[in-house]
C-alpha cells in the first residue's frame, strides 16, 4: 500500500496491511505534526501534491528498500492538506522475518522521506510567518 491521501490515516489499517505469516514482526513509524519548529510555535502544516508525483516518489523509496533489505511487505501513507498539531502526517509499516531488517528499513524510509519530501510543505507559525519547502 502506497498512498497519498487527504483523509485521516487509518493507522491500524496501514499496519494490518503488512501483516503476513512469513514475518516475525512489524515495525511501524507514525509521524505527527509537532507544536514547535525552527524555534517557533506551529499553528498548522500544509502538504500539497500539485504535480501529482508524490506517490511515485514514495514508490521509489519503497523500491530502494526492497532492493536493500529482505522485507516481506511495506505500506507508506502520507497525508496532504492542512494539518494541525497532533495530526498524523505519515505512517510507514514494514513486515520482515527479523527485527534488524525491519528497523533498518523503517529508519531508511523516514530518512529518505525527510530528505526527499515528496510533497510541498508550508508551515504556518503563531507569529504569522510561514516557511515553505519543496
Amino acid at each position: 500500500m502506497i498512498k497519498i491521501t487527504s483523509d485521516i490515516i487509518d493507522i491500524e489499517g496501514v499496519i494490518n496491511s503488512t501483516r503476513n505469516g512469513d514475518s516475525g514482526g512489524i515495525i511501524a513509524y507514525i509521524g505527527l505534526i509537532r507544536n514547535t519548529s525552527h524555534g517557533k510555535t506551529v499553528l498548522s502544516v500544509e502538504y500539497s501534491d500539485a504535480d501529482g508525483t508524490a506517490g511515485a516518489k514514495l514508490q521509489g523509496i519503497v523500491d530502494a528498500i526492497k532492493d536493500k533489505w529482505p522485507i516481506n511487505d511495506m505500506a507508506f501513507v502520507h497525508r496532504i492538506g492542512k494539518l494541525k498539531v497532533g495530526d498524523n502526517n505519515v505512517v510507514v509499516s514494514i513486515s520482515a522475518a527479523h527485527r534488524q531488517e525491519g528497523f533498518a528499513a523503517c529508519q531508511y524510509a523516514i530518512d529518505q522521506f525527510k530528505e526527499e519530501l515528496p510533497t510541498h510543505k508550508k508551515e504556518t507559525y503563531l507569529d504569522g510567518t510561514c516557511l515553505e519547502s519543496e
